[in-house]
């Protein structure tokens, strides 16, 4: 009986052991979760801080920005009010100028009425001074200088020369294969119909292709319909209708068909014209000597129609003497109009 006593209070010295031993772990164990959530509450404070620092950072930038931003605008503000004063004040100085101008464009409303009108007036003179040569009552002469074949790259020059010696010349133009310059393959010829007519000369038909040797003459048909062919062009590009044809190699060339050519050209309204003089350029002419004994040995009319290709570097080098050379021999240069008496119709 005493043992059994001794075993149950051995045992329940062992149960409280173990139960202080859990009461300890637990103690512990509360206190490791008490540090552990402690530690936490401390962390968090700190983020917080992070935080709002970074969004003051934030602000303090975006507020130097709109700063930097009012001071640029403010001084583009000034810079505009200080130009658009002083454009003020130019524009005061030049406003009687400009009124000038402005009453000067008023007037340059009916300018391609004016410019009509001129013409006609030039026409009727040129009638008039063909009419009076041809009756013997003055002792001035008429010369037409006619360019064939063009335009090419060398047709600018040209230009020059008759602009430097105030005349006006007739440019019979053909289209084939002219959109390139033959004479410089990377310059564009199609600019040079709009540039004869633009610097007051006469432009003409010389037919579309002047293929004399491949159908131009094949019929009559063909022929019309070259012409045709060019007169849309140069229409197309210059806006003008052409009304005077030369035929390639001249009328002689058309052969049995020449009347026939002729009746259709007159239907349509176009008169045509050769030649008197030449110098030969059409062919091999190499020299100005040679240029000048042509020209002189076949002016002998009052009005003559001369013949040039302004392809040609000699006829180039001698137009500007040639020039003056008619007029000291009392030759008026005029452009040929559809009345003249050298136009057939």
């Amino acid at each position: 009986m005493e043992a059994d006593e001794r075993k149950n209070r051995k045992r329940a010295v062992k149960e409280e052991k173990k139960q202080i031993k859990a009461e300890k772990k637990l103690v512990k164990k509360e206190k490791k979760l008490a540090k552990k959530e402690e530690n936490k509450n401390k962390v968090y404070p700190t983020k917080l801080v992070i935080i709002l620092l970074v969004i003051s950072i934030i602000l303090l930038a975006l507020t130097i920005f709109i700063f930097i931003k009012y001071n640029d605008e403010k001084e583009l503000n000034k810079n505009y009010t200080e130009n658009l004063s002083k454009q003020t004040k130019e524009y005061d100085k030049i406003k009687p100028d400009l009124d000038e101008i402005k009453a000067k464009e008023d007037e340059l409303v009916n300018i391609d009425d004016s410019i009509a009108k001129a013409k006609e007036e030039v026409y009727k003179l040129t009638v008039d001074l063909e009419k009076a040569i041809l009756e013997g009552k003055t002792t001035y002469k008429i010369a037409y200088i006619t360019f064939d074949d063009g335009p090419y790259y060398l047709t600018h020059s040209v230009i020059d020369v008759l602009k430097e010696k105030r005349v006006k010349a007739t440019f019979f133009t053909i289209g084939l294969n002219k959109d390139v310059c033959f004479d410089k393959g990377w310059a564009d010829c199609s600019i040079m119909y709009k540039k004869i007519v633009d610097n007051g000369h006469t432009i003409a038909n010389h037919t579309y292709s002047h293929l004399i040797f491949n159908g131009l003459y094949s019929s009559t048909y063909s022929f019309i319909s070259s012409v045709e062919q060019q007169e849309n062009m140069i229409k197309e590009r210059t806006g003008y209708k052409t009304n005077i044809v030369r035929f390639p190699g001249g009328s002689a060339t058309a052969g049995y068909l020449r009347d026939s050519i002729i009746g259709e050209l007159r239907n349509r309204g176009y008169g045509w014209v050769d030649w008197t003089a030449q110098d030969g350029d059409g062919g091999s002419l190499s020299d100005t000597t040679t240029a000048w004994n042509n020209l002189y040995s076949t002016i002998n009319e009052n009005i003559e129609v001369v013949l040039f290709h302004d392809y040609n570097y000699t006829t180039y080098s001698i137009l500007p003497g040639f020039i003056d050379w008619l007029e000291s021999n009392n030759y008026i240069i005029l452009p040929l109009i559809y009345d003249s008496v050298k136009v057939n119709k």
